[in-house]
C-alpha cells in the first residue's frame, strides 16, 4: 500500500469543497480528492440561483424567517442566522473573483422562489448558476499553487484510530493509497441516486455519509429528503430539473385534464413549500390515473422563456418539447438531503480532525425542509467556515495504515442497485408508513452481505455506500411516527410526541436495525 501525507485532504470538489480549498490554501498543502472529474458535482447542476440578501427591498432578518418558516420547526436558529447573516460576503467575494451574476442594467438581478417572501435568488446565464458558481472556484482554485487535485480517485474508507481521523484510504487505477492528513474534510454531496426518480448526477451515490458513518460519526435528520416536484419526464429522456425559477416567474401546474390545482392545496398555490407541491402532485397524479402533471409556461411568451431559461430550453428541445410553445411532462424526483454527518457550525463532527460541509453535512440549517437556493449558499458559507476550523487543527503523528487486504465481488451489482433505488423509491419516499419502510428495510437487510465486502471497484463501493445510507433513511424515517416538513407518513400524519427532537444515528443504532428488519409490519399506506 502507498502512503502519502498531505496537510489538508478535501474529499469532493463542489461548491464546499473548492471554498475550503481556497480557506486552506494560505495554511499549507491542500489535496482535493473527487471520484471523478472536479467539476463533477451536484453544484454543476443546481439551475435555480443562489439565494442572499442582496437589495434594498429585502433584510437578513426577514431570510431567517422564511428559511425557519420552510424548516417547519427544526432549524436549529444559529445555524440559520450565520447562513443569512455571512451569505451577503460570500456573494461580493464571489464577484470579486469573476462571478458573472445577470443583471438588469447595474443592479443584480433577483428573481423570487417557492416559500420566499422577498425576491432575492441571484441567477447566471438565466439558468446556469451551479455551473457558473463552479467555474469561478475551480479558476480561483487552480489560481492557488497550494491547491492539488486528485481526479478519479474514489474515497474507499476514512482512516480512523482513538476517534481521530487520520485521512482516507484512496482507490486510484486499482490501487490504495492511504492519504495521512493533519484534518480532513468531508465534501461530497448528497445521495438521490439512492432513488429511481432522482435530478441529482450519477455521482451524487452517499459516498461521504457512508463512509463517516462506518468511521463512528453520527449522522442526524436522515429521513428528511427533498423532493423537487418538477423534474421532466418524457420517454427516453433523464431526469432532468426544470428549475424552480420557472414557477417563481409564474408557471403554472396542470393536470392531464389541462386543470390548474395547487389553489386548492395551499393559498401559495404554486409557490408553496416544495413538500407541498410535491405532495399535491402526487395526489393529482392518483385522481386522474397518470404518471405526471404538466408544468405551463406558454403564457409567458417565447423571447422571455429562452432568454431566462435557455440551458432548459435547449434540453427540452433535443427531447422534441418546446418549453414556450408545448405543456411539459413532470413530476417529482428525490433533489436533496437534509441530514448527514452532523456537524457544528464550524463544520467539526464528534471524529477529531474530521470536518464536513455542503450537502454530506447536517448543521441543522435546513430543519425538515430546505427553502429553495439555500444550498449553494450553505455550501460557501459553511465551506469557509469548516475551512478555517480545519486550518487550526493541531499536527498529530500519523497512525499506521491498517486496512482490509480482502476483497470480494458482487455479481449482480447492476440488478442489486435497480432494485435498491426502485425499493426507496415505491416504499420510502415521498408518502411513507410503518408498512412500506419496514418493507424498504427488510429488501436492503437482504443485501447485508454486500453492505459487510470490501471491493475494489467504484461502482462496488457505490453500491455498498447506497445500501449503507439507504438503510439509515429507513431506519430515521420508522424512528419519526409523525408528519413533519418533507416527512411525511401516511400512517402518522399529525406531527407525533417529542417531534422537535433531532434524530440522531451511529453504528449501534444501524445494528439494532438489522435486528429488526425480520419482523414484518402491516401495510398501511
Amino acid at each position: 500500500m502507498r502512503t502519502e501525507t498531505v496537510d489538508f485532504l478535501i474529499i469532493g470538489s463542489g461548491v464546499a469543497g473548492l471554498r475550503a480549498a481556497i480557506e486552506l490554501a494560505p495554511r499549507g498543502d491542500v489535496v482535493v480528492v473527487t471520484k471523478d472529474r472536479p467539476s463533477e458535482s451536484s453544484t454543476e447542476y443546481a439551475q435555480g440561483g443562489i439565494a442572499a440578501v442582496m437589495s434594498d427591498e429585502d433584510e437578513v432578518g426577514i431570510h431567517l424567517e422564511d428559511t425557519l418558516k420552510a424548516g417547519d420547526g427544526l432549524c436549529r436558529q444559529e445555524a440559520v442566522k450565520t447562513l443569512v447573516e455571512e451569505g451577503p460576503d460570500r456573494i461580493q467575494e464571489l464577484i470579486s473573483w469573476g462571478a458573472a451574476f445577470d443583471r438588469e442594467g447595474v443592479k443584480l438581478s433577483l428573481t423570487l422562489e417557492a416559500a420566499h417572501s422577498r425576491r432575492r435568488i441571484l441567477h447566471a446565464h438565466g439558468d446556469s448558476t451551479g455551473r457558473e458558481l463552479e467555474r469561478v472556484l475551480l479558476d480561483k482554485a487552480r489560481s492557488l499553487p497550494s491547491v492539488r487535485k486528485y481526479p478519479y480517485a474514489f474515497t474507499v474508507d476514512l482512516i480512523v484510530r482513538d476517534s481521530r481521523c487520520h485521512g482516507a484510504y484512496v482507490l486510484r487505477d486499482g490501487k490504495i493509497t492511504a492519504l495521512f492528513a493533519r484534518a480532513t474534510i468531508l465534501a461530497t454531496g448528497g445521495a438521490g441516486q439512492v432513488y429511481s426518480r432522482t435530478t441529482n448526477p450519477q455521482v451524487a451515490t452517499g459516498d461521504g455519509m457512508a463512509i463517516a458513518f462506518r468511521a463512528g460519526a453520527h449522522l442526524e435528520d436522515m429521513e428528511f429528503v427533498q423532493f423537487h416536484p418538477t423534474s421532466l419526464f418524457a420517454p427516453k429522456a433523464p431526469q432532468f430539473l426544470l428549475s424552480e425559477s420557472m414557477r417563481g416567474e409564474g408557471a403554472v401546474l396542470l393536470n392531464i385534464r389541462g386543470e390548474r390545482f395547487m389553489e386548492g392545496y395551499h393559498p401559495m398555490a404554486e409557490l408553496a413549500p416544495r413538500d407541498v407541491v410535491s405532495r399535491a402532485i402526487i395526489s393529482e397524479m392518483v385522481k386522474t390515473e397518470s404518471d405526471h402533471v404538466y408544468l405551463d409556461l406558454r403564457h409567458m411568451g417565447k423571447d422571455f422563456v429562452t432568454k431566462r431559461f435557455p440551458m432548459i430550453y435547449e434540453t427540452c428541445m433535443r427531447f422534441d418539447i418546446n418549453i414556450a410553445e408545448d405543456l411539459i411532462p413532470v413530476s417529482p424526483a428525490a433533489h436533496y438531503i437534509m441530514g448527514g454527518v452532523k456537524t457544528d457550525l464550524e463544520g467539526r463532527t464528534n471524529l477529531s480532525g474530521l470536518f464536513a460541509a455542503g450537502e454530506v453535512a447536517c448543521t441543522g440549517v435546513h430543519g425538515a425542509n430546505r427553502l429553495a437556493s439555500n444550498s449553494l449558499l450553505e455550501g460557501l458559507v459553511f465551506g469557509a467556515r469548516a475551512g478555517r476550523a480545519a486550518a487550526d487543527a493541531p499536527v498529530r503523528q500519523a497512525a499506521d495504515a491498517e486496512h482490509r487486504q480482502d476483497v470480494s465481488a458482487i455479481p449482480s451489482a447492476d440488478e442489486i442497485r435497480k432494485a435498491l433505488r426502485a425499493a426507496m423509491w415505491e416504499r420510502a419516499g415521498i408518502i411513507r408508513c410503518a408498512g412500506s419502510l419496514g418493507d424498504a428495510r427488510r429488501r436492503i437487510h437482504s443485501y447485508i452481505d454486500v453492505i459487510k465486502g470490501n471491493y475494489r471497484t467504484r461502482h462496488e463501493l457505490e453500491l455498498k455506500n447506497m445500501l449503507t445510507v439507504a438503510s439509515l433513511i429507513v431506519e430515521a424515517a420508522l424512528a419519526r411516527e409523525g408528519s413533519v416538513g418533507a416527512h411525511y407518513r401516511s400512517d402518522h400524519k399529525d406531527r407525533g410526541t417529542d417531534w422537535k427532537r433531532h434524530i440522531t444515528l451511529d453504528r449501534q443504532s444501524f445494528r439494532a436495525g438489522w435486528a429488526e428488519a425480520v419482523t414484518p409490519v402491516r401495510n398501511t399506506c
